[in-house]
């Protein structure tokens, strides 16, 4: 649990860049996508492809974000650091729990370091639409449900079909208070 801990906070701690001699503290690349509707706190979106780490666990364990970690700190085949990106994917099933991390998009599938855990799968992600719903603070399984039911009744309302279950992806570091950014997202089967 101690190593956990550290981890988190050394994940979102300050970062220095020795090229520009610049702190970077807030700045994370984010996964980018095509707006296509919004409504309030509603929207679909189209998603490229990009380049994702993925770890996959029994549900009864917690290790993924670690290894994920270890992972972008230098415990890959070329010993090199990779910058943290947003959001981190959360998905759950009954039996299992998968997180993934999206990759720098100075990245591609040749270019990226192997991990050296073997648990840690490199793909590039297929172009999607996803629907989501965004909300604030910490999120708990209450938020969770209440958010992934807004946006399944939203679906319907507009008579669109989903494809797989709601996922959960965050924005912030454990540390941020205020302004956090959390998000239940669904893929769609959407035409434009």
């Amino acid at each position: 649990m101690k190593y956990l801990l550290f981890s988190i906070f050394a994940f979102f701690s300050p970062v220095k860049d020795d090229s520009k001699n610049l702190e970077i503290t807030k700045k994370y690349e984010t996964q980018k996508y095509d707006l296509i509707l919004s409504e309030k706190d509603f929207e679909i979106r189209f998603y490229h492809s990009s380049l994702k780490a993925k770890v996959v666990s029994n549900r009864n364990s917690n290790g993924n974000f670690y290894k994920l970690f270890q992972f972008i700190s230098g415990n890959n085949s070329k010993g090199e650091k990779i910058a943290m990106t947003t959001p981190v994917y959360m998905k759950n099933s009954e039996s299992l729990n998968t997180m993934e991390f999206v990759l720098p998009s100075s990245y591609n599938i040749s270019t990226i370091s192997e991990p050296n855990d073997k648990t840690i799968e490199i793909y590039e992600s297929e172009e999607k639409f996803y629907a989501c719903i965004r909300y604030g603070g910490y999120s708990n399984a209450r938020k969770f449900n209440l958010h992934s039911k807004k946006l399944i009744e939203k679906l319907s309302e507009l008579n669109i079909k989903t494809v797989g279950n709601v996922f959960f992806v965050s924005y912030d570091s454990p540390y941020k208070i205020i302004n956090r950014r959390n998000e239940v997202m669904i893929e769609i089967d959407y035409q434009i």
